[in-house]
């Protein structure tokens, strides 16, 4: 079962029904198929095939469902890049791809490096005309051509590159049977979404997420309504004139659109579902958004790129567990282990392990692109080591308490940055915090807290200091509190802390700012 084909389904059997609308564009499933087919003669008159990769470095648009679509159709992988990504990045995805071409939509100082850096890949740009490239709408007019049947084994989909936190970014490859099984039947039957609904897509669809929605729409035959970028006012009008019933977001974004929809909530009356992940979901924001759309039924869930989802919360459940990230999905084995591999009791932390059947065929990756060893690493008889620190309540409910790397072992204790990081935020001074640790001759490791103060603010390390020691133990208090104008976070917004804990230990030998923030 391929994507392609499920979507060639649903044109056969809603050829009129709207599959896709960007701005001005309203693309029904018939038109769209004979796009994607067109584009997919093109891709092959110029010697894209089955295993190939293609970097698709474009903004959200109509362009970029029909390359996803067409390369699939030719068996050749998916690699979707966000347009926020630095030269750097993009080029280190490049390089560890090797892409048969790469699709970009304007020859900024990004592009142009990664084009002289693969001068044997097909160029292929989407508006204005570039010299040496081939131009997309070039693409859309190619004649069409048969496209032989593809082998059983050509499952590989997309290869999406992990956010790179904790290091250089790995590519998940991520096949067509993931993605089905993920985004059609397992998300249908959790979530109750179907082919009548319209889902909206604010998020670029080259992250997980937004591709998530466009999997959803076009799996179960559903409208996808796609936002060429986030704006809280513009995401409420289009709610109200596109009618969607489907919203994904995290909870940043529920804040920002929560004084649009405060100022007129009949604009989302038509919102059914909204699902949500990312950070914890705050109970008083939730209050506040569910008081504003009564008939809207909220889901939560834990889910990863390499993964697929989790964990789920259902709307009954939001108030009750508001910090658990829920229970395993139905066919979903998990595992807390300790750092032998023994499963841990009920309420103590570990790592967090999980299966669903063999990698590749559910909802687990393949592995990762061109890494053997990593893969054996993170996999184990079909058990993937998220580096997640969990743990378990009697009743199976879950909680995330910390990235495993993220953990600071300081005087024999373990603090898991997480919880400080919680108990800074709950400082009204500060608007984002981040805790990492440094070596410390006396105990090992210190905590270190960087912190965002709120505009207008003048927190002191002595006042956030004192503020952590309130909220949790002595020995879990940061050690030292830098004040940052900004956290330095990577193209999706993710904080960098392995660039903290650098900035940290140069910082911390000064006993300037030793005196400072003790």
């Amino acid at each position: 079962m391929r994507l392609e084909t499920v979507l060639h389904a649903q044109a056969v059997r809603y050829p009129d029904k709207i599959a896709l609308v960007c701005e001005n564009e309203r693309i029904s499933y018939r038109d769209l198929d004979g796009r994607i087919l067109r584009v997919a003669s093109g891709l092959k008159e110029r010697g894209l095939g089955a295993g190939d990769r293609i970097v698709v470095f474009l903004s959200n648009g109509v362009e970029i469902v029909e390359l996803f679509y067409a390369a699939f159709a030719l068996g050749a992988i998916v690699v979707p890049v966000t347009t926020r990504l630095t030269p750097n990045e993009l080029q280190h995805i490049c390089a560890d791809s090797q892409p048969f071409a790469v699709v970009f939509e304007s020859p900024g100082d990004s592009i142009r490096e990664v084009l002289d850096a693969n001068p044997d890949a097909i160029r292929i740009a989407v508006g204005k005309g570039v010299e040496g490239a081939i131009a997309y709408d070039v693409l859309r007019e190619s004649e069409l051509t048969p496209l032989a049947p593809l082998s059983i084994e050509s499952d590989d989909a997309v290869i999406m590159y992990t956010s790179g936190t904790t290091g250089k970014p790995k590519g998940a490859i991520i096949t067509h049977a993931n993605i089905i099984t993920q985004h059609c039947f397992i998300n249908a039957v959790e979530w109750g979404i179907s082919r009548d609904d319209h889902y909206l897509v604010t998020t670029p669809l080259a992250h997980r997420t937004g591709f998530a929605r466009l999997a959803n729409s076009m799996t179960l035959g559903g409208t996808l309504v796609v936002m060429k970028k986030f704006d809280p006012r513009r995401t409420v009008e289009t709610i109200d004139d596109e009618k969607i019933t489907v919203l994904g977001m995290v909870p940043t974004v529920c804040r920002m659109m929560l004084p649009e929809i405060k100022a007129d909530p009949v604009k989302c009356a038509s919102l059914r579902r909204i699902v949500v992940t990312g950070e914890a979901f705050p109970v008083e924001l939730k209050r506040q958004f569910l008081a504003l759309l009564p008939n809207v039924r909220l889901v939560s869930f834990f889910a990863m790129t390499e993964v697929g989802g989790v964990t789920s919360l259902s709307h009954e459940e939001q108030f009750d567990h508001a910090s658990s990230i829920g229970r395993p999905t139905p066919g979903v084995e998990v595992r807390i282990v300790d750092d032998a591999g023994n499963t841990v009791k009920v309420g103590e932390p570990g790592e967090l392990l999980v299966r669903v059947g063999e990698p590749g065929r559910y909802s687990v990756m393949r592995g990762y692109y061109n890494r053997p060893e990593e893969t054996a690493k993170a996999i184990e008889d079909g058990w993937i080591r998220t580096g997640d620190i969990a743990k378990a309540d009697e009743d199976d409910y879950l909680y995330i308490v910390d990235r495993k790397k993220d953990m600071v072992l300081s005087g024999g204790f373990n603090i898991y940055t997480k919880e400080v990081e919680q108990a800074l935020l709950q400082n009204p001074d500060i608007a984002d915090a981040a805790v990492v640790g440094v070596p410390d001759e006396i105990f090992g490791e210190a905590v270190v807290a960087f912190v965002e103060k709120q505009q207008g603010s003048a927190p002191t390390p002595a006042s956030v200091s004192q503020h952590v020691r309130a909220l949790v133990a002595g020995y879990k208090k940061p050690k030292y509190v830098f004040i940052v104008d900004e956290l330095p976070r990577n193209s999706l917004g993710k904080v960098l802390k392995r660039e903290l804990r650098d900035r940290a230990t140069e910082l911390v030998s000064g006993a300037e700012f030793a005196e400072k923030s003790a």
